[in-house]
């Protein structure tokens, strides 16, 4: 009998701890939405614009990003008059890639496209996170860099992992750490943000620096210059467009004989 009771007390802290963990990880992503201006004025942006300057390697290119709500994403990468898109129109990704001598639109593989349909979550797995699929974790106050953090695990449904650190003093994240598990291996990636600015009342980063966890010296920086909400974007923009590069006509039976 004193074993089944204290198994039953065991049991019982179990389910404590787990239900405050749980109402942590849900206080935290609420104050972490707050700080960004409020549900209601995050769900009130219906497509998003920015474009900037990123740096990397020594050289300096322009940037810009497209997003509409839900899930369409377009991101152009300028340099020495050439431009790459990356595309994502809700269910296909596909990219133009001039630097590798092609000028028509090709669907992405399944590396890329992963990476780009978790960029395309318009408003971020945070918001909506059950209904999406994504499981959010308390994992405690961390100390990152020298100062503290709380960490927020969130677990995506396809099971890629993402890790929240939000500053203390103002609940907002200046970094999230990626794993993704592609084919049996593991991807690590880290993104930095910081100087913060309000846009149509919710807050966005203007600077950012991303790339793999285990090279620093290896990231990327973008500084955003303009951020515009709530534009005109068509769907069409985002859809993958027809080759301009004319296929060679096929011969007629005989031909050349």
């Amino acid at each position: 009998m004193k074993l089944l009771r204290l198994i039953g007390v065991l049991l019982a802290m179990s389910v404590a701890v787990a239900l405050v963990q749980a109402q942590t990880a849900d206080e935290l992503v609420a104050k972490n939405l707050q700080a960004k201006g409020g549900l209601d004025k995050i769900k009130a942006i219906q497509s998003y614009r920015s474009r900037g300057k990123m740096e990397a390697d020594g050289f300096r290119a322009d940037v810009a990003m497209e997003s509409k709500r839900p899930d369409k994403l377009r991101q152009l990468f300028t340099f020495q008059g050439m431009t790459e898109t990356d595309a994502y129109d809700g269910k296909i990704g596909w990219k133009i890639s001039p630097f590798q001598g092609k000028k028509d639109a090709e669907m992405m593989g399944e590396d890329e496209v992963r990476g780009l349909s978790e960029q395309a979550d318009f408003d971020g797995p945070l918001v909506d996170a059950a209904a999406k699929g994504n499981k959010v974790e308390y994992l405690g106050k961390q100390p990152v860099d020298g100062d503290d953090a709380y960490v927020l695990r969130v677990t995506l449904k396809n099971g890629d992992v993402m890790v929240y650190y939000l500053d203390p003093d103002t609940y907002l994240e200046f970094r999230t750490d990626l794993t993704q598990f592609i084919r049996g291996s593991v991807r690590e990636s880290t993104t930095e943000f910081g100087s913060y600015k309000p846009v149509n009342g919710v807050l966005y980063p203007y600077s950012l620096q991303f790339g793999p966890k285990a090279h620093p010296e290896n990231r990327q920086k973008v500084t955003m210059e303009k951020i515009e909400v709530n534009i005109p974007l068509e769907d069409s923009s985002f859809v993958m467009p027809v080759p301009k590069t004319p296929k060679p006509a096929a011969s007629a039976p005989g031909a050349g004989q």
